[in-house]
């Protein structure tokens, strides 16, 4: 009991450094994984702060998250544009990779080659985790992310199985056979691939018949470290290209079948399920560096370090060139994009301490490695996007955001004093003075902001969906308050939360996309859907439709043999959009069953009989159209 709760105040420590590492990153606008590194080298000099890491926890509990949730994510169209190039980097590029440092090390610090070659496969496995962050929030082309972290998904399963052909051959003397290894590096490899992708598979045929986002997230965390467990232990293949291989399958497969709830609770478990396992991966490997043995061996890390960037060098600038459309700043993007880090650190912890393999050594080669590609290089790199022109702003935005913040500063000043003359700290006089300049003043910054959104459309776009999707969460936290507080059942809840979660799950392709120069929303619609529903269903309808920026037009009419009345709604939108407006109506339109009364033959008509019938639903007409107008 005493050692279960030990270690639980650690993992709660480590939880509270890792939020205040992250809060402080977000001020600095730094990577907060090199924030944990330094943080956990730090807590080294702690006498009392001390924690026992073992290669199978980071293996087998921190990175199968960690890999799945950025497979999950992975589409498979964004994959396939550069699968050649990310292919060649993840196999024939982790074996030069192996090969080049192996030799470049042994020779520089007389190493024997079977354990320097165990280093370089080790090294091999990159891991982009601040990079694709960074990328992230200075928005990065989405290709270049791609690139990057596809290579890392799938290098780090070769380069692991290739580490353990190259740690057998040092166990055993150097003896090499081409044949055998290459035939146990397809069936570890291949292997591997096959278990995640049937898995995947499977999993994603259950999530298409279940809708309970308990129920689907539970079974995507099975999925992810169940492919592990079989493929590792079970058929003794690579568990890491496994659970690669069921995240992409599931990733692209299994949210299809998902509602919009659904989908956002799966995702943003995954997106914290990741956090966690990012945040004690990088204080783990702060908290393994052992200060000392970096001292003592810093001339061979000094050489591991020049011989990772040389066979980055090589394997970056030479299968690019096989690569059409790939700026020359990219490919400088993607050499020192190559950071080191769990898999490394995994890796070299699990090296045996035999004679021949100077595992500390190695230790000391791997972390100092990892210190600088996390800390050099991953802290550089923002600076380095800057320099070569990553990512461009366009005039317009800087300007719009200039005026904006001019505006914004001008209001507080406004609502600032207007709050000192409520409370009798400025005289009444003073103030009427004063308003009448500040109203003036922002009147006028008002107009500069309208001018520059009306000059670029996309700037406009931009913040209309920003403020679209800001509106829409505020109605999900309304929801939210209202079942709580038990204003509303939860299906009800579920119900109006599901409309709210279509619009908040489609990309910039509403209210912003129906734009153009002139402002007239109605220039792009090219569908006009015809939809008949009953009455009761409308304001749903409506609702739903609203929130996802279609126009809509009612017109009334008169059933048939129900005798009742019901609604024609005419819906335009933009091409493709059909599918998002029949999935709102068949969330908002629901069948029921109704009793009317009806003659029977043969009775007098003032002795009706009740007869069942299912009303609800919609009837749909689809017509492509040339102009839309509204009078």
């Amino acid at each position: 009991m005493e050692e279960f709760l030990a270690v639980e105040e650690s993992i709660i420590l480590l939880l509270l450094i890792a939020s205040f590492v992250a809060i402080v990153a977000n001020r600095l606008r730094l990577p907060y994984t090199v924030g944990l590194v330094l943080i956990g080298v730090g807590l080294t000099f702690v006498p009392a702060f001390e924690i026992e890491i073992s290669p199978a926890l980071i293996l087998g509990l921190l990175v199968p998250p960690l890999l799945f949730e950025a497979a999950f994510h992975l589409k498979l169209d964004d994959l396939r544009r550069d699968i050649g190039l990310i292919l060649m980097l993840a196999i024939p590029g982790v074996i030069i990779t192996t090969l080049l440092v192996g030799y470049m090390v042994s020779i520089s610090t007389g190493l024997a080659l079977p354990a320097a070659l165990v280093f370089g496969a080790l090294i091999a496995a990159s891991d982009p985790v601040a990079v694709v962050a960074l990328f992230r929030r200075l928005g990065a082309p989405k290709r270049l992310q791609v690139m990057l972290e596809g290579e890392s998904l799938f290098n780090d399963g070769t380069a692991i199985v290739v580490f353990g052909l190259m740690l057998e051959i040092a166990i055993k003397g150097g003896e090499f056979s081409l044949a055998p290894s290459v035939t146990e590096f397809i069936r570890v490899a291949g292997g591997g691939v096959v278990v995640g992708i049937i898995l995947g598979l499977v999993v994603s045929k259950i999530i298409n018949n279940v809708n309970d986002p308990l129920i689907v997230t539970t079974l995507t965390t099975i999925l992810a470290f169940g492919s592990f467990l079989v493929a590792e232990h079970g058929l003794h293949v690579s568990g890491v290209l496994a659970v690669v291989a069921a995240g992409i399958v599931n990733g692209n497969i299994g949210p299809r079948g998902m509602s919009p709830t659904t989908r956002m609770v799966v995702f943003n478990f995954w997106e914290y399920t990741a956090f966690l396992a990012n945040s004690f991966i990088f204080l783990l490997i702060g908290l393994t560096i052992n200060v000392q043995l970096l001292i003592e061996n810093w001339q061979a890390i000094l050489w591991a370090i020049l011989a990772v960037l040389v066979a980055r060098a090589v394997s970056v600038y030479i299968f690019s060139l096989f690569t059409k459309d790939l700026p020359w700043k990219w490919r400088h993007i993607l050499f020192w994009g190559g950071l080191r880090g769990a898999i490394s650190l995994a890796l070299v912890l699990s090296i045996p301490n035999i004679p021949v393999l100077e595992s500390d050594r190695l230790k000391a080669m791997a972390f100092g490695v990892v210190l600088f590609t996390l800390l050099v290089q991953g802290t550089t790199m923002g600076s380095l996007s800057k320099v070569l022109k990553l990512v461009t702003r366009s005039h317009a935005k800087e300007e719009y955001e200039r005026r904006h913040a001019r505006f914004i500063a001008a209001r507080s000043a406004y609502d600032y004093l207007r709050r000192m003359s409520q409370q009798g700290l400025i005289s009444d006089h003073t103030w009427q003075r004063l308003s009448q300049i500040l109203e003036k003043q922002n009147e006028v910054l008002i107009e500069s902001v309208k001018d520059i959104l009306t000059s670029d459309p996309t700037v406009e776009a931009e913040e209309l969906d920003t403020t679209r999707r800001e509106a829409l969460r505020a109605q999900r936290s309304a929801l939210t308050d209202l079942m709580r507080d038990g204003v509303i059942s939860e299906e009800i809840y579920s119900q109006l939360v599901g409309e709210v979660d279509i619009g908040l799950n489609q990309p910039s392709l509403t209210w912003p996309a129906l734009l153009r120069s002139d402002g007239d929303p109605k220039s792009n619609i090219k569908i006009l859907m015809a939809v008949v529903i009953q009455k009761q269903d409308l304001e749903n309808a409506i609702a739903s439709l609203t929130n996802l920026s279609f126009t809509v037009t009612r017109l009334s009419g008169t059933g048939g043999f129900l005798r009742r009345k019901n609604i024609t709604l005419l819906i335009g939108m933009q091409a493709g959009r059909e599918d998002i407006a029949v999935k709102a109506l068949k969330n908002s339109c629901k069948r029921r069953l109704e009793f009317i009364s009806s003659p029977v033959p043969g009775v007098q008509a003032s002795m009706p009989t009740p007869s069942q019938v299912t009303v609800g639903g919609a009837t749909i007409f689809t017509f492509e159209v040339e102009f839309y107008d509204e009078f």
